[in-house]
Formats: structure tokens, C-alpha cells, sequence
């Protein structure tokens, strides 16, 4: 189908031949938040039961991790100057790239289908069964995401940077709908009690949610969302 939506020349953003200090560090809590939830079942003890003493450990060796990695300029948006100048640009896509956005990805793919999965089910059946769907079907989800990230079938993790301009567009457009449902989705947990109606209501808020954000997101209605039909040098974000 023909996209419709709004759209970005490349030749019309600002250029940027460095990141500043602020830029740098207002990106690093992301790639934290990347890593330290990629343990899904000790992600799941976390909302579950608190933040206990094998999360803090955790939290401990993905801050020292993405520190160095920081300092060194092998973060996405924490090197000292962006990589990407031209979005039509053959490049080659540098590992750390590859690595963060296939851990990214894993991060928006594996929670909100389970999610999915566990709503349905507790739906249906009326009981619920995270905790297990965590523990079982978590580690073979995301080693598959991960292996996809391996083969550079994922938006943003090729071996090359060329399609930067339409594919950032399918990772953040995901990461808008999966964000916002999954928030939604924490609150309905709090403030609903557990009942047959509850779990439909949660179920048809998060599905609803993940597709108004989808649709919103198809047409380059969020920010970062739009094609950038490719120009003259300009900076990825």
C-alpha cells in the first residue's frame, strides 16, 4: 500500500556534527532501561515482588556495562558525534548499533506479546498466568529476536545503514504503541480489581491502545515516525 502520510526531507534537518554533553547523557537512561530489563522472568520478580537483591546486581553490572560503553562512544545517540550523515548512504552498520537496537527490540517485542498472551489467557480461563509464561516462554521469544538481530532482519540492525531513513520508523512507531499500552496496562492493574470483566477490560484497552498507536504512528503522526526521504547530510537520531 501507497504511504499517504507526512513526511521529512533530509536536506531540511538540522545538522549536527557532534552531540553535546546533554544529548549524550539524556541517552544513556535509555540503553540502561534496554539492558536491565532483558532478563524477562527477573523483570517480572521486579513489578511482582519489588526491586530485591539479584535486581540490584543486575542493575549494578548493566550500569558499569553501558557506562564504558558510553564513554567509549558505543551507545546510540551517546557517541561523541553522530554516525549517520546520510540516510540513501550505503554504510556499514557499526556492532554496537546492531546489539543495542536487537536488545531494543527484544525489549518491545517479548513484553508486549506476553503480555498479550497472558491477558488472553486470563481472560479465557479467568486465572492468571504470568509468572510462568515469563519463566517458560520468555528465554526461546527472545532468543529468537535475538537471532533475527544476528541474521540483520530487524529495522536498524542490517549490516548496512542504507534504509535508516524508513526503518527508524518502524522502531519507533513500535516503541510509541508498545510504551503507551504497557503503561496503560500497569495503571488498569492497580486501580482494577481481579475479575472476569477486569481482564476483558485491561485485554481491550491494551490491544485498543497498540492499535490507535499503531495507525497514528503509520501516518508519521509521532515524532520520529515519518519517512525521511533522503538529501543532503543530515543527522540520525
Amino acid at each position: 500500500m501507497r504511504y499517504r502520510g507526512k513526511v521529512e526531507f533530509a536536506h531540511k534537518r538540522k545538522i549536527r556534527g557532534q552531540n553535546t554533553v546533554l544529548y549524550r547523557l539524556a541517552h544513556w537512561p535509555i540503553w540502561i532501561w534496554v539492558f536491565f530489563i532483558s532478563p524477562g522472568p527477573l523483570t517480572f520478580s521486579l513489578f511482582a515482588h519489588g526491586f530485591g537483591k539479584y535486581n540490584l546486581l543486575w542493575m549494578a553490572a548493566v550500569l558499569a556495562g553501558t557506562g564504558i560503553a558510553g564513554i567509549r562512544g558505543r551507545l546510540p545517540g551517546v557517541e561523541p558525534r553522530p554516525y549517520i550523515l546520510r540516510f540513501d548512504e550505503d554504510k556499514p552498520n557499526p556492532l554496537y548499533r546492531r546489539v543495542c537496537y536487537t536488545f531494543a527490540w527484544n525489549a518491545v517485542l517479548s513484553f508486549g506479546l506476553l503480555n498479550l498472551c497472558g491477558l488472553t489467557i486470563a481472560y479465557v480461563t479467568g486465572t492468571w498466568y504470568m509468572k510462568q509464561i515469563y519463566e517458560y516462554a520468555y528465554p526461546p521469544l527472545a532468543m529468537g529476536i535475538v537471532l533475527l538481530g544476528m541474521l540483520g532482519v530487524l529495522p536498524r540492525v542490517g549490516r548496512s545503514t542504507k534504509g535508516e531513513g524508513t526503518e527508524r520508523r518502524y522502531f519507533y512507531g513500535s516503541v510509541w504503541a508498545v510504551t503507551a499500552a504497557q503503561t496503560a496496562l500497569m495503571l488498569l492493574w492497580q486501580v482494577l480489581p481481579l475479575s472476569r470483566t477486569a481482564n476483558l477490560l485491561k485485554l481491550l484497552v491494551f490491544c485498543g491502545i497498540l492499535a490507535v498507536f499503531g495507525i497514528v504512528a503509520s501516518r508519521g503522526l509521532l515524532p520520529r515516525t515519518r519517512p525521511i526521504l533522503p538529501g543532503e547530510s543530515v543527522i540520525a537520531e
